[in-house]
C-alpha cells in the first residue's frame, strides 16, 4: 500500500526524462538507492520506509546527475564557437528558475529539471548564458549573436517558457 501511496504522489505515477514521460515505479528494496531507465518505466529503487522525501530527494540526485552528464559535451561544442569560457558550472534545484548566471564571475547555475525536458531546451539554455558572458544585458548586440550562432532560439525559448518549472504535469 505504501509504495502505491508513493508513486500517486509523485505525480501519479510519472516521471519524464529528456521530454518523455515514463511511468515512475517505485521499489522498496533493502539495497542502496538507484534509478533505472527502461523503453517504457523509470524505476526508483529506495529502502523500505523511505517517504516521498526521499524519493524526491533520490530523482532530483538523479535529474542532477543526467544535467551534468549532458552538459559537459554542450560546453566543449560551445565554449570554443563563442570564445568564452565558464569558470563554474552548478546544478540545483532551483524552484522558479531554469537557470541564473553570473557574467562577472563566469558562474552558471542549472536547474535540475533540464533533465525533464527536451535536449534541446538545455542546450538553448545554456547558448542563451553563454552569450551573457560577452552581453550581459538583452539589448540588440544579445539579440543578434543569439541569432547569428542559434538562429531558432527564439522557437527554442517559446517551447521552454511553454514548459512549467517544477510542475510535472505537463502534458
Amino acid at each position: 500500500m505504501k509504495q502505491q501511496t508513493l508513486a500517486m504522489a509523485a505525480d501519479q505515477g510519472n516521471g519524464y526524462l529528456w521530454g518523455k514521460r515514463y511511468l515512475l515505479d517505485i521499489h522498496h528494496v533493502d539495497a542502496a538507492h538507484a534509478v533505472n531507465l527502461s523503453p517504457r518505466k523509470l524505476y526508483l529503487q529506495v529502502r523500505p520506509g523511505a517517504d516521498q522525501v526521499r524519493c524526491e530527494e533520490v530523482l532530483d540526485a538523479w535529474y542532477r546527475q543526467q544535467v551534468r552528464d549532458s552538459i559537459y559535451s554542450l560546453l566543449a561544442k560551445w565554449e570554443p564557437l563563442l570564445r568564452v569560457k565558464v569558470n563554474r558550472l552548478f546544478v540545483q534545484r532551483m524552484k522558479t528558475k531554469w537557470v541564473s548566471c553570473t557574467p562577472e564571475s563566469g558562474y552558471i547555475r542549472l536547474n535540475t529539471d533540464l533533465a525533464k525536458k527536451p535536449p534541446e531546451c538545455l542546450e538553448y539554455i545554456l547558448v542563451h548564458e553563454l552569450v551573457h558572458l560577452l552581453e550581459p544585458t538583452h539589448n540588440k548586440r544579445f539579440v543578434a549573436l543569439m541569432d547569428m550562432y542559434l538562429p531558432h532560439w527564439q522557437h527554442l525559448r517559446k517551447r521552454l517558457n511553454e514548459l512549467p518549472v517544477r510542475h510535472e504535469n505537463w502534458d
